[in-house]
């Protein structure tokens, strides 16, 4: 099946965010999806991620979208970061849940490496997974 590729002249993408010099579309439905990657987006942010299915739900996308790059955004965690990878995410978007609040007011600089490190090796180790897939 081929991806859809009309635009409904409805819906317009989200202004984009520009993330290492790549503009990023925000969307959350397949139609907000086709229409961020038309409009020029180099990755498309997908959020919030885990409310509307998590992995599940990028792995469906995945299916009629396979040429567009997305980013899970939206209750990304340690726990599910792995999944989301897996599932065909080709990144992860982070907030809150990369370093607690409490680290910051504490001002535990390693508490906050050692969580960022653990982040890098859960997706390194994910993606060396899909790789081995492919």
């Amino acid at each position: 099946m081929d991806p859809p590729t009309s635009l409904v002249s409805s819906i317009r993408p989200a202004r984009p965010v520009i993330c290492n010099e790549q503009a990023v579309n925000a969307t959350a439905q397949p139609t907000e999806v086709i229409t961020a990657w038309q409009a020029g987006s180099e990755l498309v942010k997908v959020f919030p991620c885990a409310p509307i299915g998590g992995p599940a739900y990028i792995k469906a996308l995945r299916g009629p979208f396979p040429h567009v790059p997305m980013i899970a955004a939206g209750g990304v965690n340690q726990e599910t970061a792995a999944d989301f990878i897996l599932a065909g995410a080709a990144a992860l978007g982070i907030g809150g849940r990369l370093i607690p609040k409490a680290a910051f007011e504490q001002r535990q600089p390693e508490r906050i490496s050692e969580l960022a490190r653990r982040f890098l090796r859960i997706v390194e180790t994910a993606r060396n997974k899909t790789s081995h897939r492919n």
